[in-house]
């Protein structure tokens, strides 16, 4: 059994159980919400990692249990994210480094893997607040249609959270936003913005109904991203990997732009191209 040594011990003490067995009962459960079907049918996730789950404390995320192996931190904070957790409800369950491997996504675990309770992210439960908002000031709304790789709607949120969009909505989805991988990617910025999903078809009557211009990224068009005019409030929306954006998206929006391609490839990967657009709509209104 893996214990906590004295040093890590004086700066809080848990209540603790221990598991050391790959066969117990929480750590198969645990095992199993790596399947998106074990996860929309408990409604629960995994957050793996001292920084995405320090992200989820900061959103309030309901975290339920707390899998830790001291042996493989990489410092001395996870100790205060395990009492803080403690204070909140958390169970926490020490184990064996074989036990905190099993259950891991990652090829380095640095010890603290989590199930939590999935958020609310019914478009209707913001759209109120993002209308009060529209009358203070110019919003910033990012729609990403139907991305498909975990890994790039996870990036797509980082980079929505790094130049402080107002929301990112997600609509149609394909990849089940609890997915590991899209935690993993955002790197913990899925709790700490306004992420909610949508059909297309209730994200664009809102859009319509607040005077929010939508700006499609797609490589077929004319005009260059930098060359158009990306203040007041604007939506820019990205398509899927493979086919971009649908023709819905296309043809309500009010502005199509594309990124130069100078090389043999026709566009970026969606996660790169978004992270261009967000910033140039973040360097056209810090330039006023």
């Amino acid at each position: 059994m893996v214990s906590l040594p004295p040093s890590r011990r004086k700066r809080g003490e848990f209540s603790l159980l221990q598991i050391t067995s790959l066969q117990n009962a929480k750590v198969k459960r645990a095992i199993a919400l790596m399947n998106r079907k074990e996860r929309d049918e408990s409604a629960l996730f995994l957050i793996e990692g001292f920084r995405e789950l320090s992200r989820a404390v900061q959103g309030k995320v309901d975290i339920k249990e707390l899998f830790f192996c001291p042996a493989l931190f990489l410092g001395e904070n996870e100790l205060y994210l395990m009492e803080s957790l403690q204070q909140r409800g958390t169970v926490l369950y020490q184990c064996s480094e074989s036990v905190l491997r099993k259950i891991s996504y990652r090829d380095r675990p640095d010890g603290l893997i989590a199930v939590a309770k999935q958020m609310e992210l019914s478009f209707a439960t913001l759209a109120d607040d993002l209308a009060q908002l529209q009358k203070k000031q110019d919003l910033f709304l990012l729609i990403a249609e139907s991305i498909e790789k975990p890994g790039n709607l996870g990036t797509v949120l980082r980079s929505a959270d790094a130049v402080g969009v107002d929301a990112a909505i997600i609509c149609d989805r394909c990849t089940d936003i609890f997915n590991p991988n899209v935690v993993r990617a955002s790197v913990g910025t899925l709790f700490t913005q306004p992420v909610v999903e949508a059909s297309s078809e209730e994200v664009l009557k809102f859009c319509k109904g607040h005077s929010i211009r939508i700006i499609a990224a797609t490589p077929h068009a004319h005009r260059e991203f930098t060359q158009e005019n990306l203040r007041g409030p604007v939506a820019i929306v990205v398509g899927t990997e493979q086919l971009g954006l649908s023709e819905r998206w296309l043809s309500s929006s009010e502005v199509q732009v594309k990124i130069p391609m100078k090389g043999c490839a026709d566009s970026l990967n969606v996660a790169t191209a978004t992270t261009l657009m967000l910033y140039e709509i973040l360097r056209q209104r810090n330039s006023y």
